[in-house]
């Protein structure tokens, strides 16, 4: 939203929309509707509705029907309880957040399993060279120490 008045108009519109839909239509195809977010224009002139419905596609289908037959009589609803010079017109848009959430759950339970095949395969695996590849500094004894005096002494001669 671009400023705190859009927002403000905004969650009054939700919470006025929630109250009527609590209260109930009276229209049969309306089903268990929640209003997840209101957009309103920078005139605040037009407020877009995002809403899920709880159910099959058809139930969301004629939800969504009733939904828009209904605009004018929550058009009016608003207005009463808005305190603002015009009342903005309503558009309801059927919102895409169970789907995706849908598309994510799938996404995740299939890194799931890979994760696991990749961790099975990990199990059985081995080393395709030395166990340790990193090359760690001589440690020398006492008997190399003389053997290397030997080896310098016939150097100089």
């Amino acid at each position: 939203m671009a400023n705190e008045r859009q927002a403000r108009v905004a969650d009054r519109i939700r919470v006025i929309l929630a109250e009527r839909l609590d209260k109930g239509l009276r229209d049969p195809r309306l089903g268990f509707v929640t209003i997840t977010d209101v957009r309103v224009t920078g005139d605040l002139q037009h407020a877009s509705v995002f809403y899920t419905v709880l159910g099959t596609p058809e139930e969301r289908e004629a939800s969504g029907e009733a939904l828009k037959s209904a605009t004018g009589l929550l058009r009016s609803e608003i207005g009463k309880h808005l305190n603002t010079r015009l009342t903005p017109s309503l558009e309801f848009i059927a919102d895409a957040i169970p789907e995706n959430a849908g598309h994510i759950a799938d996404l995740l339970r299939e890194a799931r399993e890979r994760d696991a095949a990749v961790a099975g395969l990990a199990s059985t695996a081995t080393y395709a060279g030395d166990e340790d590849p990193y090359v760690k500094p001589r440690e020398f004894d006492a008997d190399d120490d003389e053997d290397d005096d030997i080896a310098d002494d016939e150097v100089k001669a």
